[in-house]
């Protein structure tokens, strides 16, 4: 018969072998990759292990055990990427994010170019309870905000407007929005003035929220939009992002090393600007950015009756011909694109030179301004602009201060006829840019996707690889990561993102999406 001696020392060694047993008992390993920590520090040969929420280990783990093991050999090891610039409206909808996730992105910030939800508590609980496959935040939209208060009224705000604007701003913040977006080039935003974006921008401030801002204008009048967006983050003491930044139209081709020395300067005076950037030489919106935004003023209705009067009609549509001829037209019809036209989806791919010569009319940039009118008297139609310069793309790239954003919309494949950065963004830099044309290091540009906008968004727990963060992984082969997608063929999901963790859960498996929704909605803390 056993002594309390021997039956105390058995238990101590069964306790003992049951635990050296499971010490290294992880959820996930993955094993013989390079991992890129997304400092921007070269990368190393290591592995990783994950344990439930948290990556638990970094090093040398072949000998150690886990319920699944990858084998990243000849696969890049990253951060999951996060896309400060995403338009996820759809999000209810398309609650998985396959066409983010897919590309590498574990965390969207969505309300960008001044539109978001309102209030955010309650969408932000249904979306928790719905579930969803990426880590989403939000910004509070100055457009949503001021036309809650003002509609679409061209004027400054009352004292009581405005101060009515600004608890809204702060309830939003109050709900754990990440900052304030602003899309001054459209409407109601394109209605303010300075100071009613300074005031606004000052509630998100004292709460150490973010100012990101789809800039006034981005042609002719891009060196004024900039200088406001700077005197913002002065006069408001707060972080700004230029969102998207780019230059648009022939006229201003080659301007990006003004904008960026303007950054730098700022920079050096003790403002905190940063930037964000789509890797494409088009963008993508409303054709109404065409048209004068004084005749938008007051909505459909009013723009519908301004155009009845011959005199009004005359002004607008000479503004239209301007626009095409040196804004976002790039002066080429063939440059404007139409992407999704509810009243005639047979347009979408087509261009607006196209629909000139469909109607026998000559693809002036007249005739191109009156079929503009007729479009939004239709109801609008959204269209992609051929109107930037691949030199300018790569400058702005380059800078140190530029992040990757997609400002892409969650999409599945036959939505209308989207930009191909709604599928293809991350990859596209790290497959052209990086591989192909070497405007960036593989490291600096995994910096630029996961390191830089985790620490404008201050995520302390992800954006970096180390022992303690949370497992948002991205595995993939640098040597095949493409985008797939083109303007003509645009709904093509990318090649080369071989394994997508997010938060410790597999949801691209070997190239495979798994359906997973394994995403929570992050608050500013």
């Amino acid at each position: 018969m056993k002594t309390s001696l021997q039956k105390l020392t058995a238990i101590v060694v069964l306790i003992c072998i049951t635990s050296c047993s499971t010490s290294e008992a992880y959820d996930i390993l993955i094993l013989n990759g390079m991992v890129y920590d997304g400092t921007g520090s070269d990368p190393m040969a290591a592995d990783i292990a994950v344990k439930g929420n948290l990556i638990v280990k970094i090093g040398d783990l072949k000998h150690a055990k886990a319920g699944r093991v990858i084998d990243a050999r000849g696969l890049a090891v990253a951060p999951g990427f996060i896309d400060l610039h995403a338009h996820i409206e759809p999000i209810m909808e398309l609650s998985e994010c396959e066409s983010h996730v897919r590309q590498g992105v574990t965390t969207a910030l969505g309300g960008p170019d001044g539109n978001s939800p309102y209030p955010l508590a309650a969408y932000m609980d249904s979306l928790q309870t719905i579930g969803i496959g990426m880590n989403v935040g939000y910004l509070v939209g100055h457009n949503t905000i001021r036309k809650n208060i003002m509609q679409l009224d061209n004027r400054s705000p009352t004292p009581e407007e405005l101060e009515a604007m600004k608890i809204q701003v702060d309830a939003a913040m109050k709900d754990g929005a990440f900052g304030i977006s602003t899309g001054l080039k459209y409407l109601p935003g394109t209605f303010s003035e300075i100071d009613e974006v300074i005031a606004l921008s000052e509630v998100a401030s004292a709460y150490g929220g973010i100012y990101t801002s789809h800039l006034r204008e981005e042609g002719l009048g891009l060196f004024g939009a900039v200088r406001e967006a700077i005197e913002i983050s002065e006069q408001a003491d707060i972080p700004v992002i230029l969102t998207h930044h780019k230059v648009i139209g022939k006229p201003m081709w080659g301007k990006s090393e003004r904008t960026l020395a303007m950054v730098d300067s700022a920079r050096a005076a003790g403002l905190d600007i940063k930037i964000d950037q789509y890797p494409y030489t088009a963008s993508y919106t409303g054709i109404s950015v065409l048209i004068p935004g004084w005749a938008r003023a007051g909505g459909q209705q009013a723009f519908e009756k301004r155009i009845e009067d011959p005199v009004w009609r005359d002004r607008i549509k000479k503004e239209i011909v301007f626009n095409i001829q040196n804004d976002r037209g790039g002066d080429d019809l063939d440059r404007i694109q139409f992407a999704k036209v509810a009243w005639r989806p047979e347009l979408e791919g087509k261009t607006l030179k196209y629909w000139c010569v469909e109607s026998d009319l000559p693809p002036t940039p007249e005739n191109g301004a009156e079929l503009v009118i007729q479009a939004q008297k239709n109801g609008g139609a959204s269209c992609v602009f051929h109107a930037m310069d691949e030199k300018d793309v790569k400058r702005i790239m380059r800078h140190p201060q530029t992040m990757i954003a997609s400002d892409g919309r969650l999409v599945r494949p036959g939505m209308g006829h989207p930009h191909p950065r709604w599928y293809g963004t991350f990859p596209r830099v790290l497959g052209h840019y990086v591989r192909e044309e070497k405007t960036l290091s593989l490291q600096e540009a995994i910096r630029k996707m996961t390191q830089l906008p985790a620490q404008t968004m201050q995520l302390k727990d992800r954006g970096t690889l180390k022992e303690g963060m949370k497992p948002d992984i991205v595995v993939f082969h640098p040597e095949t990561i493409s985008d797939k997608g083109t303007f003509a063929n645009p709904h093509q999901y990318p090649e080369g993102v071989i394994y997508v963790l997010v938060n410790g859960t597999i949801t691209v498996d070997n190239g495979i999406f798994n359906h997973k929704k394994a995403g929570v909605v992050l608050k500013r803390s």
